[in-house]
């Protein structure tokens, strides 16, 4: 087992001892499913409600999780895409605007492979985690990186180009 997934498995067992600790999953996973909902939901007030859908429904249920090995992202994403999927079919039967994408089988597996990708980035050295997470998820350019991390333009490239070979290589040279 990798040390996020051992660290979910832990997770999970605390919060099913205490409920009360289920703060910790919230914490930790609040941010990932905010953004996964707020590209597809379409306005932020719509995607801080599914969030919160979200983990009301994954306190109600963890009595009845099951640890499989999978990283609770995972199920945490899929109550996520079924609490979007809900919405858009309400939204459809109220409105006549067509919902924008929501998650199918298909895109799933694209989701999997997102999860197996930053389970790779968790991986990384501290600074190549750190410039990958600057980069890629807060979209800020090299030099505000740089500025951030205190190093220069050049540093943060040398940086960046050693996280992607690294991804690249863990991830068997796809994508």
């Amino acid at each position: 087992m990798t040390p996020t997934t051992e660290d979910d498995r832990l997770l999970i067992e605390a919060a099913q001892a205490d409920p009360a600790r289920f703060v910790d999953i919230y914490e930790r996973y609040v941010d990932r499913v905010y953004v996964f909902v707020s590209r597809r939901a379409g306005n932020r007030a719509v995607a801080e409600d599914i969030t919160s859908q979200v983990f009301e429904q994954a306190l109600r249920t963890l009595g009845r999780f099951e640890w499989r090995g999978v990283p609770l992202a995972a199920w945490l994403y899929r109550i996520a895409a079924n609490a979007l999927a809900d919405h858009w079919r309400d939204r459809r039967r109220d409105a006549a605007d067509p919902p924008p994408d929501v998650p199918g089988a298909g895109e799933l597996d694209e989701i999997d492979r997102r999860l197996a990708l930053n389970r790779q980035i968790e991986r990384l050295p501290d600074l190549q985690r750190q410039v990958i997470q600057m980069r890629f998820v807060e979209e800020k350019s090299i030099r505000e990186v740089a500025a951030a991390l205190d190093r220069s333009e050049g540093a943060v490239k040398q940086l960046q180009l050693r996280a992607l070979e690294n991804l690249r290589k863990s991830m068997g040279g796809h994508g």
